[in-house]
């Protein structure tokens, strides 16, 4: 038997197996190369999907404060509040929206000042919404000013204020304030203040400073002129009094002395160039959205056995006084703002009952000054507004 020394030809004899090994190196390295593209496939969709969340959760914010917005400015909406819409966009023709839905927290009637704002921000592909972001956020006007007194004034214990208090002066609280206290001068009494006692350099929200030429004879609506309803007499009719087709703010003109004798309901404005006087029972004013609900050059008079409801803002020249005594019953319900020039609320007796509630959806102003018209003047009693808390839902 003879022995073949010859290595070259045994290796010839298999030429397949070079090949299998050279295809196994290259099959090895690309499934090493396929798991390199995976991960970073799914690398780079984490990071877009964490781009996309980033994008919806800014977007969410800038919704929040859109909403923050249009309720610290109501005179922008048709509605008393405005109460959220849907597809809003902060650039238009992008795939990215947000909708918005807010809600006044009423569970306290006497606190109208904290709404619930809920923020859904997502991109739209194939008409999906992709990327979601859902915020919960609830907004506090703050400050709000119910009562504002131009001097020294002293809040009686039969006056609740539900909200905060300006007075351009010293301020002696015996009643109820849950709200904050800001004075220019000393803050003492015997009463209850739920927040903070501040003494300021200047008041927190300015002076309403309306002017009667601006509510009658005639007055303007943007650029239409209309004419205010005078009131003749200086007693006022009883009955109900609304807007009409040529009077569309309802506002009614006395040039003069008034008094409310009863069962007077005004949906409107009572401009009242002197002095305002009230007496009987079941008196109400309700502004229309926009306009103040009364408005008065001098000062106001109580009269015993007396109620009245105000809606809306009160801005009245003189002080307010009570002309009543221990066993006259006078009730007077202000919701909105009561501010006085010169003085406070005098006279008070045992047998009175003053509310004031701050609301500043209905006390915010828009009006059209008589000189210079085209251009409006607004004014509101909320000196801003904060974020009391976030939540992602």
């Amino acid at each position: 038997m003879m022995i073949d020394m010859n290595p070259d030809k045994s290796m010839t004899a298999r030429p397949g197996i070079a090949m299998l090994a050279v295809l196994m190196i290259v099959m090895v390295i690309a499934v090493v190369a396929l798991g390199f593209l995976s991960r970073s496939d799914v690398e780079l969709a984490c990071g877009q999907n964490m781009a996309m969340r980033t994008q919806m959760d800014h977007l969410a914010q800038s919704g929040l404060e859109h909403a923050r917005g249009l309720i610290l400015s109501p005179q922008d909406v048709a509605t008393e509040y405005w109460a959220g819409q849907s597809l809003q966009q902060l650039v238009a023709g992008s795939a990215d929206y947000y909708d918005l839905t807010v809600t006044r927290d009423d569970a306290d009637p006497t606190d109208r000042c904290n709404y619930i704002i809920d923020c859904n921000s997502y991109r739209l592909s194939g008409g999906e919404k992709t990327g979601r972001s859902n915020l919960r956020a609830t907004l506090r006007l703050d400050p709000v000013i119910a009562y504002w007194a131009g001097s020294n004034t002293t809040v009686s214990e039969e006056v609740t204020i539900n909200g905060d208090v300006y007075c351009n002066g010293n301020l002696v609280n015996n009643g109820v304030i849950e709200g904050d206290a800001f004075s220019s001068g000393t803050i003492g009494g015997s009463g209850t203040i739920r927040g903070q006692s501040t003494v300021v350099a200047q008041e927190r929200v300015a002076w309403p400073n309306l002017l009667i030429g601006d509510f009658g004879p005639t007055y303007l609506l943007g650029a239409s002129s209309y004419a205010a309803a005078a009131v003749d007499a200086n007693e006022h009719p009883g009955g109900t009094f609304g807007p009409s087709e040529t009077n569309p703010v309802g506002i009614r003109y006395r040039n003069g002395d008034l008094e409310l004798p009863g069962d007077v309901n005004i949906v409107g404005t009572l401009v009242v160039t002197g002095e305002l006087r009230i007496s009987g029972v079941n008196n109400s004013v309700t502004a229309q959205k926009n306009y103040p609900a009364l408005l008065v050059g001098a000062g106001v008079v109580i009269e015993g056995n007396t109620s009245v409801v105000i809606n809306g803002l009160a801005q009245i020249d003189q002080a307010v006084v009570i002309d009543a005594n221990s066993s006259e019953v006078v009730d007077v319900d202000v919701t909105g703002g009561l501010f006085i020039a010169n003085g406070g609320i005098d006279g008070i007796s045992s047998s009175t009952s003053i509310d004031i509630t701050a609301a500043p959806a209905i006390a915010s102003i828009q009006i059209w000054p008589a000189i210079g018209p085209g251009s409006s003047r607004r004014w509101g009693p909320a000196g801003g507004a904060f974020f009391r808390s976030v939540e992602r839902r």
